[in-house]
């Protein structure tokens, strides 16, 4: 355990922002598997609304430095592709 003051800021900041990064990541995953249902089951207009809901949230996510920028391309790539497919 650290014994220096700042040390023990940046821990607690780290395991603060940990926490925000994981919920984050979490409901990006969430979205992706609503947008997945949405297109196994034919609800193609819910999917097209879902895959606007994930570019905001990729994008933001990246910006944040929670994801890599080029990660959150290639997903929102793979599921534009996915969507094109299925249309």
């Amino acid at each position: 355990m650290a014994n220096i003051k700042s040390a023990k800021k940046r821990i607690r900041i780290t395991e603060k922002r940990t926490l925000i990064n994981k919920a984050r990541k979490s409901e990006i995953k969430t979205y992706i598997r609503k947008f997945e249902n949405a297109l196994t089951e034919g609800r193609i207009d819910e999917a097209k609304e879902l895959i606007k809901v994930i570019d905001k949230k990729l994008k933001r996510a990246a910006c944040k430095g929670v994801i890599h920028k080029n990660a959150a391309s290639r997903k929102l790539s793979k599921l534009t592709k996915k969507l094109n497919q299925a249309v």
